[in-house]
């Protein structure tokens, strides 16, 4: 009896047991929270259609930027001029050039050669304007219609320098007597300048006036020296060779610090070295040309053409003489 009272109570207690176990797991499902659907709104659309504006584009101006270009410049006139080595050599165009540039808007090209170079030049109209010095080629040059007008603008003298202790013993004689002296001992080396320029020229008119054909000058000896350069490269050779030569001025007295000869014959109406001015007629560029003829006779110029050297050298090279012709 007592084992089925046993029995019944752990049928009991089982029973409790899994109704216990029902119940927890009801409270479970109680605790667990309902999904509740999302239920998604669609918006209503409606009818009116939206604008959507689109602003105006407005033109930029782009503002045109001023030019700073450089204009093109008129190209300077250039003006042609053969002039004779005495004039270049002294620094004398060295010294006018800029102011006749500048006053007259110009560019000067300044050919220094002999004054026979530069008379060929003229005939043929490869320079505008001449200034030479040998008086009888630059009026023949003219009268030949190769020239406007021989306009004289300065003047000095030539003299036959040499070494101080005067081998041949010439100080003191007439030009034409010195030369003769020279060519009949034949002794003293002389240097000639030989190359057809207005001081070689001089040179062949003191021979002819001494009775002389300068063709037999040539040929007298090897005291006779040609050296067919310009007038400082023929006194820095005769200074070498410590030798007679004609030089004009202006030269003598710019080289005289490099070199120790000295004037031995300084006197004569023969030795006379005019300069002048001349337009040749084939130039292209004739009214410029004409300037150059004015500027070279205006007061002005022919202040400083006086003036030129005194400074330096403590005498005049030049003496103007505007449009006049000097005599002595």
């Amino acid at each position: 009896m007592k084992r089925s009272w046993l029995t019944i109570a752990l049928i009991l207690i089982m029973v409790l047991s899994v109704i216990g176990l029902v119940a927890a797991c009801g409270n479970n499902n109680e605790n667990t929270p309902t999904s509740t659907p999302v239920v998604m709104l669609t918006p209503t659309l409606t009818s009116t259609p939206i604008t959507i504006s689109t602003p105006t584009a407005t033109p930029v101006t782009t503002p045109t930027p001023t030019s700073t270009a450089v204009p093109a410049q008129k190209a300077k006139t250039r003006l042609r001029v053969a002039t004779t080595t005495s004039l270049y050599d002294t620094g004398l165009w060295e010294y006018l050039q800029p102011m006749f540039e500048k006053q007259y808007n110009v560019h000067l090209d300044i050919l220094s050669v002999g004054s026979g170079a530069a008379i060929k030049y003229g005939q043929n109209g490869d320079v505008d304007v001449l200034t030479i010095h040998p008086k009888g080629e630059d009026v023949k040059f003219v009268a030949d219609g190769n020239g406007v007008a021989r306009v004289p603008f300065a003047y000095n003298h030539f003299f036959i320098v040499g070494p101080a202790n005067d081998p041949a013993g010439i100080k003191g004689m007439t030009p034409v007597d010195a030369f003769k002296k020279l060519a009949d001992t034949g002794t003293a080396p002389f240097i000639s300048r030989g190359d057809q320029s207005g001081t070689h020229m001089e040179e062949q008119t003191i021979w002819a006036a001494a009775g002389y054909k300068y063709a037999d000058i040539e040929k007298s000896g090897s005291w006779y020296v040609e050296a067919g350069q310009g007038m400082g490269a023929t006194l820095m050779m005769a200074n070498e060779k410590q030798a007679y030569t004609l030089t004009d001025m202006g030269t003598f007295v710019s080289y005289k610090g490099k070199i120790n000869l000295v004037p031995i014959v300084d006197k004569g109406d023969i030795l006379l070295n005019v300069y002048s001015v001349i337009v040749c007629t084939k130039t292209k560029s004739k009214d410029m040309a004409q300037n150059m003829v004015t500027f070279l006779t205006s007061p002005e110029v022919q202040q400083l053409i006086g003036n030129y050297g005194v400074q330096d050298y403590g005498i005049q090279l030049f003496t103007p003489c505007a449009g006049a012709e000097p005599t002595s």
